[in-house]
């Protein structure tokens, strides 16, 4: 399933802006295709809908740590480990808004 995300925030400044979108998919048995590096999309009680950096992935728990690359992002160094239920995504996507291009 795709769906389609508006990116807020700056967590992951500067490779995702504010404004840009992202297409994620959520497919079966996704802890197993996730890597270091990846970007997903998720929920976080406290936090709302967050896109964050892949830092490793625990398949027997079926968790996933992520981190943000902005100095002042919260992620699971503050959160912990993000349970598999509450990704929506894994992004595959991303659609960068006119005004951040550099021109």
């Amino acid at each position: 399933m795709l769906r389609r995300i508006k990116v807020s925030g700056h967590s992951l400044s500067p490779d995702f802006e504010e404004g840009d979108f992202v297409v994620t998919v959520k497919i079966p048995l996704f802890l197993r295709f996730l890597k270091r590096g990846d970007i997903v999309v998720f929920t976080q009680p406290l936090y709302g809908t967050l896109i964050k950096r892949v830092e490793w992935v625990d398949t027997a728990r079926e968790q996933v740590f992520v981190v943000g690359s902005h100095a002042h992002s919260v992620d699971s160094r503050q959160f912990g480990p993000v349970p598999g239920r509450s990704l929506i995504g894994k992004v595959i996507w991303h659609i960068r808004s006119p005004r951040n291009h550099a021109v």
